[in-house]
């Protein structure tokens, strides 16, 4: 059979099939599995186990010092490329309840959507890719190349065990590239392919004056304000300007390529409607920096939230005794997460001693992967053929992913595939995954299994 022919045939089994696809993938969301608080993520991979051996993949649970990581296999195609997809199978705590319309393990179709806890992130996009696998093997009885199917189940705690999982198992893991499918396509609505993500560390401020709450004109001017001690810190920290102050913390950014200036000059023009749908007058400082720039290749310091004092109704003339704040910090290839953690720790030691550094993990690398890789043309050409389109090139993610475990631990290059619409609502109430992404998903990842197919092993 020739190959446009091959893969036709795939996409007419595909398009025979959507009814019954829809509903395993509903089947598959009513199985919480919150990984925050450990509900479900046991009986979910063992249900994946049973799901990915059903398709015909040598699949095994394999446990970690968290939850566990399930693995499923096809290498039945020698001098073909080996593809590892990557996908999470734990999802978001689905608070607060009452503002879904519908429960969100009761997944629920209204007005062209599928509505339910995980459906965009992630349940819904690696299930995607499970059944083009499943679609290539019911059509040919083989796959065009060879197939890892890594799920996580700590993705939405920050994974913590995924990288020393990855070291300890890299002969399991063995592949020539990684894509993962997560996130929304591009705000345009454009198909889309990341080239990397931005790494995220996480650390509380938190600083204690008096042994106790105390009357502020009794005390006022005398006992110091704890919350004033974190402003005048943060103060330090960014400045009005928008710039980070934070000695040494851009010493190793890694600048961006001509080939990536070019490309995020190409993508569609985003902030005027990002300010419009967000109700804003302005971008944050400074104002001149393009909008891309700031998402694909510049660190933020966030505050995430600021707690102290009395928030009730009326007035309360308090002198609070204590005071702390949330923030985190997105990292560009190539910041090192414990490295950051430490100027940050220096910087606060150094301009507020009394408050006290507190930082949440280990934190999540950033990575990157060139444009200019052998594997941008057939992903390119994937999404042609399923969705009939030329998607975007991204130089970089905005969120975070673990990619760094395969760029930097296995050594090899790793994309994102987003199948999810702009509007998908991942990690708040309402998730929601449209039909037409699901089903384009579907076909994208048959395409990408042919594409790869059509190349020799590197």
């Amino acid at each position: 059979m020739a190959s446009s022919d091959s893969l036709a045939a795939v996409f007419e089994h595909i398009e025979a099939n959507r009814a019954p696809f829809l509903d395993r993938l509903i089947d598959y969301l009513r199985h919480p599995s919150i990984s925050a608080e450990n509900i479900g993520i046991a009986e979910v991979g063992e249900l994946l186990v049973k799901m990915l051996t059903d398709i015909g993949l040598e699949t095994e649970l394999v446990p970690t010092e968290g939850h566990p990581m399930v693995i499923g296999r096809w290498e039945k195609a020698p001098g073909k490329p080996t593809v590892l997809l990557y996908g999470h199978y734990d999802v978001q705590p689905p608070d607060p309840l009452d503002k879904w319309l519908s429960p969100p393990f009761e997944p629920t179709i209204r007005d062209g959507r599928l509505y339910a806890r995980g459906v965009g992130d992630n349940k819904g996009q690696h299930f995607a890719q499970m059944m083009a696998i499943e679609s290539h093997l019911k059509v040919h009885g083989t796959l065009p190349c060879n197939v890892i199917l890594l799920l996580e189940g700590e993705e939405e705690i920050g994974s913590p065990h995924i990288a020393d999982f990855v070291r300890v198992n890299k002969d399991k893991l063995k592949a020539d590239l990684a894509v993962t499918a997560d996130g929304p396509r591009h705000a345009s609505g454009a198909a889309a392919i990341k080239f990397g993500s931005r790494g995220v560390i996480s650390f509380d401020l938190r600083c204690r004056h008096a042994n106790r709450d105390v009357h502020s004109g009794n005390f006022g001017g005398v006992v110091p304000n704890p919350i004033w001690t974190l402003v005048h810190l943060l103060g330090t920290m960014k400045n009005a300007e928008g710039e980070i102050t934070i000695a040494g913390l851009h010493d190793d950014i890694e600048p961006p390529t001509m080939e990536e200036l070019a490309a995020i000059e190409r993508l569609p023009r985003a902030a005027e409607a990002v300010k419009q749908s967000l109700g804003l007058n302005r971008l944050d400082a400074p104002a001149e920096r393009p909008f891309y720039e700031r998402l694909c290749f510049r660190p933020t310091l966030t505050i995430n939230g600021f707690h102290g004092g009395y928030g009730g109704p009326g007035t309360k003339t308090v002198l609070p005794n204590e005071a702390f704040v949330k923030c985190d910090i997105r990292l560009v290839e190539a910041q090192d997460p414990e490295d950051i953690l430490r100027k940050v720790a220096d910087h606060v030691a150094k301009h507020a001693p009394e408050v006290e550094f507190i930082a949440q993990d280990r934190g999540m690398q950033p990575s990157k992967t060139p444009i200019a890789s052998p594997f941008t043309a057939p992903l390119r050409q994937a999404f042609v053929k399923a969705q009939g389109e030329e998607p975007l090139l991204i130089p970089a993610g905005f969120g975070s992913l673990p990619g760094y475990v395969f760029t930097k631990i296995l050594g090899i290059p790793a994309f994102v595939t987003p199948y999810a619409n702009p509007d998908e609502a991942n990690h708040a109430p309402n998730e929601n995954l449209t039909l037409d992404c699901f089903y384009s998903g579907l076909r994208t990842g048959a395409a990408l299994l042919h594409e790869l197919g059509q190349l020799q092993e590197p």
